[in-house]
């Protein structure tokens, strides 16, 4: 049978700087869903990728002395950038787009001749209000303050012969579109997009620029190069053959899922869908605007003392620590405030203390009282299997208790049932993209679990394995196997983990299916159960901070250029002015440090005239008085006399001063010894 067919896209990351934790919660958020749709059989598309043009990284690229091209390579394809980010963090992206591929430059001039051509885009002069970090052109109605309403950065103003798109030709359309279909998710995003955008008069858009020239050329109109929205949006299509002949996955993927921040909701559920209708293309099956994580109330770039390095969160705490704690903390339409320290309490409270301690309580008493494997018949009974195929067909079963006393089966039972009707509600939430609430769900199971264990006590059971052996391997088959369904259902979740999961329980691949995670009793009797390496340890939270913080000292220390010097004067001085300045060679008599400073000492020196000259130095952080004793050292001698800690310094010694790595390094101008004191240096 063909499979179906699943096309699921992030937004394409602008390089022109290292990505975030922001970017990386949108992108194992996307990745989650594609293997949870390719976790049900189905032919999965998953594309990410980055937006690579504008004035931004052209202006970026100067800045840094290079090439647009080259500074673009560096942050995609150069050491943890975008690629190396992407696979340190296990992301199962079938393809990667980059907009300055050759194929896509092509794709997108055929595009924007076909709009031009159908009298979409005319040309015009462009005036008005334009956010260069953004790219983005804003009327002045639309502004904030003054400022752009997205970043909430200043504006400049720009004029300049341009082309623009027709969207006020579809603003009919694009209202019917948000306000009568589920296109756009949340809905709490389509009030603001029809109130912002559309009732006040959805205006045509400018498409083109002149005014630089990092971008796609407009093929029949060289000067001016495509503005980056559409040139960006298309890659969705273009990434699949579109007006290309790279792939030929249009008709098969298209129309897909676009997974994008809430800041450019407005370009996908205004600007994108217009593009499709004057193309005559397909709209996307959902556009779906995740919020935002926020550092102290602000956005990612205003961290204090949070860390925001994503290769430094997975290096410190472990890459599936890190996506599970991205999706089990955050709803994915909301904002949320992320902290070093909830990351940590996360990893410790459903990691280590709820499946952590799960996972390691039922193989460590598997292996004491069975050596390692269940004896045979332990397995599922007749009305337990009975019991969940009743859940899974969505009949209600009543399981509470009547009286004091509590037959142990009902135990079993509770479990079995809660476990039959966890794969529904699960696959509920994560097609309505709340991987949030599916892991919630799973995690109720794994709570109920470890209740499982107190409730059965099975070191109790095991002081008389004559009678109670056969009941207490049926309680730790019964564990293993609600392990093995959560297992399954947190594998697009935490992958490498679940792997090692399986591993420890036994769980061979017939019984890791979607198929089977609402099924009793798919777990071999006498799986092999080791007790291996803990999954998720408990954390220190103090140490754990500390070892953060001293990491990214490290990590910022290491980007720093290996030596960096002072930028030299533009400003220059006049001969005259500079041989007034009298440098002289001076002998180190004596050197002792000045009481109550950390900086200074004092040098007892001989300038040549007779008497001895004091000069103080701030340099005891770089030498020690002993060692500059008998140096020869060069100073300019005619300076006005002035007080240090009470003591008068005459003059100033020459040094060389540069950074390395971050940090300032200086060393004294040393001279040959055979020079006399006093001579003139000139």
């Amino acid at each position: 049978m063909e499979k179906d067919t699943f096309y699921i896209t992030t937004p394409i990351y602008y390089p022109s700087d290292k990505l975030h934790i922001g970017h990386t919660y949108c992108t194992v958020a996307t990745d989650t869903l594609a293997r949870y749709h390719r976790l049900k059989g189905e032919d999965v598309m998953f594309l990410t990728g980055t937006d690579e043009h504008g004035q931004k990284i052209e202006q970026k690229a100067d800045e840094a002395g290079v090439t647009p091209q080259e500074f673009v390579d560096r942050i995609v394809d150069g050491p943890r950038g975008v690629r190396d980010l992407w696979k340190l963090m296990n992301i199962s992206n079938d393809r990667f787009i980059r907009t300055t591929d050759d194929y896509h430059v092509k794709a997108i001039q055929r595009i924007f001749k076909r709009m031009y051509d159908k009298g979409d885009i005319y040309k015009g002069t462009y005036k008005g209000k334009y956010c260069t970090p953004c790219e983005s052109f804003w009327t002045e109605s639309q502004l904030k303050d003054g400022c752009c309403p997205d970043c909430g950065r200043p504006v400049v103003d720009a004029e300049e012969e341009a082309y623009f798109f027709r969207l006020s030709k579809y603003a009919d359309r694009i209202r019917d579109l948000l306000e009568n279909t589920d296109f756009l998710q949340p809905r709490s995003r389509v009030n603001e997009m029809v109130k912002n955008f559309i009732d006040p008069g959805l205006e045509d858009l400018c498409v083109s620029r002149t005014s630089f020239s990092w971008g796609i050329p407009v093929d029949f109109d060289p000067k001016h190069v495509v503005y980056v929205w559409v040139d960006a949006l298309s890659n969705y299509i273009t990434a699949l053959g579109y007006e290309n002949d790279r792939y030929n996955d249009y008709k098969k993927y298209w129309p897909g899922i676009n997974i994008v921040g809430k800041e450019i909701v407005r370009f996908h559920s205004i600007i994108w869908p217009a593009m499709l209708m004057s193309l005559g293309e397909p709209l996307p099956k959902h556009v779906f605007g995740h919020g935002w994580l926020l550092l102290d109330g602000g956005k990612m770039s205003k961290s204090k003392g949070n860390v925001v390095d994503p290769y430094l969160l997975a290096e410190q705490f472990g890459v599936d620590a890190l996506r599970f704690f991205l999706m089990r903390t955050f709803p994915f339409g909301s904002d949320g405030n992320f902290s070093n320290e909830l990351l940590i309490q996360t990893i410790n409270t459903d990691l280590a203390n709820d499946l952590g301690n799960l996972l390691s309580r039922t193989t460590a008493m598997v292996n004491k009282y069975f050596g390692g494997s269940l004896p045979a018949g332990c397995g599922a009974t007749e009305d337990e299997k009975q019991l969940a195929a009743m859940v899974r067909m969505g009949s209600s079963v009543e399981l509470a208790a009547s009286g004091d006393t509590v037959d142990p089966v009902l135990y079993d039972a509770q479990l079995v049932a809660q476990a039959a009707g966890l794969k529904k509600a699960y696959a509920h939430e994560m097609d309505t993209f709340a991987p949030h609430n599916a892991l919630s769900e799973t995690f109720k199971l794994i709570q109920r679990a470890n209740k499982y264990i107190d409730e059965n006590a099975p070191w109790a059971l095991a002081k008389d394995m004559e009678a109670n052996g056969a009941r207490l391997a049926h309680v730790l088959y019964n564990l293993l196997e609600a392990t093995r369904i959560c297992g399954i259902l947190l594998t697009p979740f935490m992958p490498e983990s679940m792997e090692k999961l399986f591993a420890q329980i036994g769980v061979g691949a017939e019984a890791r299916t979607w198929e089977s995670a609402d099924l009793w009793g798919e777990l071999p009797e006498t799986a092999a159960v080791v007790k291996g390496e803990n999954l998720f340890p408990r954390l220190d939270l103090d140490k754990a901070l500390a070892e953060l913080e001293a990491a990214e000292a490290a990590a910022k220390k290491a980007e720093q250029p290996d030596v960096e010097v002072e930028p030299q004067f533009t400003e220059t001085v006049d001969f005259d002015t500079f041989c007034k300045s009298d440098f002289r060679v001076v002998k180190v008599k004596a050197c002792e440090a000045v009481k109550k400073s950390d900086k200074l000492l004092r040098f007892t020196l001989d300038d040549g005239t007779g008497t001895d000259r004091q000069i103080l130095s701030g340099v005891h952080k770089y030498y020690e008085p002993e060692e500059l004793v008998g140096k020869t050292l060069a100073a300019i001698v005619n300076l006005p006399p002035r007080k240090m800690m009470g003591l008068e310094s005459n003059g100033m010694l020459l040094s060389a001063v540069r950074t390395e790595k971050g940090e300032e390094k200086l060393n004294l101008i040393m001279l040959d010894d055979q020079i006399p004191a006093g001579s003139k240096l000139c």
